[in-house]
């Protein structure tokens, strides 16, 4: 017998976090998130998703043990902007039992319907600006930052409660070293053009450099599939965020003739210095993270933002932007010790921007599934 027992945002997840455990008790590559991370986002105090969302989670129990998690969301900007009828679940882990995955999923659909939804789309925690997809390929390393990480069942388990591929997102592996001939051609042919100006974001002044990214990237990536642009609110909890965690040398602002023009954001991989935290930041965590991020520094990184303005992306003098940025994240990462990073995600189907990375010597190592059902049968 199952029990699934529901949560409301902002209430007691002590559950909801500490299954992982259990789950991916045996998994060596799983990295267990900041529990501080997880409550914030799920908090209608503290995420601005929820000025235009809604959302819940729930928790199975079988015998009195916590068994599995899910979420379910609705993400009003999503539906303004598509007019799909969709809701999302997400953070969806579970024992290796159809019966626990079934019975949350089914909680989760009941919740969605309700709400007038048509069908179910996911995993998004919360929406498709957070952790998106399913892993189904590379379970053989672990996640960086802000990337899903599975067991290798859970896409198998969701499929057999009736969804199906919508689409495939790559993570794209970058081992930082010598740039190719190609690419530093198009880095030359760019920087030698006297309109074109580039520079790191600025710590004294974030928060105006995070509106300029995100103005950049909610331009560049308005046609993409299932895109939501961010909102005033969530912009400055971007920037309080990138306070934190931010490494100005592996991120670049271009300027054409004064204006922002493209963008190029990575954030050090967090991941790789909470391994053994266990998810918590008292009473020791807190320094052993600011120690790894700021005294050691990172070895890896994750590129989450990469944008050009759509009226200058098939400008011919501009056609090497892309690669220009790349080039000058590789060479800034270089100097400050980072090793390796992953670029993406990026769509199945994204042949532009796959052939840059490619071109660039990227390496696809990872795959996240996003599945989606109708509802219109309960």
């Amino acid at each position: 017998m199952i029990e699934v027992r529901q949560i409301e945002a902002g209430g007691n997840l002590r559950d909801f976090l500490n299954v992982v455990d259990s789950i991916y008790a045996s998994d060596p590559h799983y990295v267990r998130p900041l529990n501080m991370d997880i409550k914030d986002r799920l908090d209608p105090k503290k995420n601005p998703f929820f000025e235009h969302g809604d959302a819940v989670a729930f928790t199975a129990h079988r015998h009195g043990e916590c068994v599995g998690r899910i979420s379910a969301s609705i993400d009003r900007e999503h539906l303004d902007r598509h007019k799909d009828d969709a809701g999302f679940f997400g953070f969806f882990d579970t024992i290796d039992d159809p019966e626990v995955a079934a019975a949350l999923i089914a909680r989760a659909e009941s919740w969605l319907r309700a709400r007038g939804m048509k069908r179910a789309r996911g995993p998004f925690s919360l929406g498709i600006n957070e952790e998106t997809g399913c892993l189904v390929n590379g379970f053989d390393s672990p996640p960086v930052f802000l990337c899903p990480h599975h067991r290798p069942y859970q896409g198998g388990l969701i499929e057999k409660s009736g969804y199906a591929k919508v689409k495939d997102l790559f993570g794209w592996k970058y081992m930082v070293g010598e740039l190719g001939p190609r690419v530093k051609k198009a880095h030359q042919e760019i920087a030698s053009l006297p309109e074109v100006t580039c520079r790191p974001t600025s710590l004294k002044h974030v928060e105006r450099d995070v509106s300029l990214i995100v103005d950049v990237f909610n331009d560049a990536w308005s046609d993409n599939w299932g895109f939501v642009p961010s909102t005033r609110s969530e912009v400055r909890k971007m920037a309080a965020d990138f306070k934190l965690i931010l490494e100005p040398q592996i991120t670049r602002i271009a300027f054409i003739d004064g204006e922002a023009a493209a963008v190029a954001v990575a954030l050090p991989n967090i991941n790789e210095m909470i391994g053994d935290l266990r998810g918590r930041l008292a009473p020791f965590g807190l320094p052993k993270l600011l120690y790894r991020l700021k005294v050691q520094g990172p070895r890896s990184a994750r590129l989450i933002i990469l944008g050009i303005r759509r009226k200058y992306r098939h400008v011919r003098k501009y056609a090497a932007l892309s690669a220009y940025l790349y080039g000058e994240l590789a060479m800034s990462g270089k100097r400050i010790g980072i090793e390796w990073g992953e670029l993406g995600w990026t769509l199945e189907d994204n042949g532009a921007v796959n052939a840059g990375i490619k071109l660039m010597g990227g390496k696809h190592y990872k795959t996240y599934r996003i599945y989606e059902k109708s509802l219109s049968t309960p």
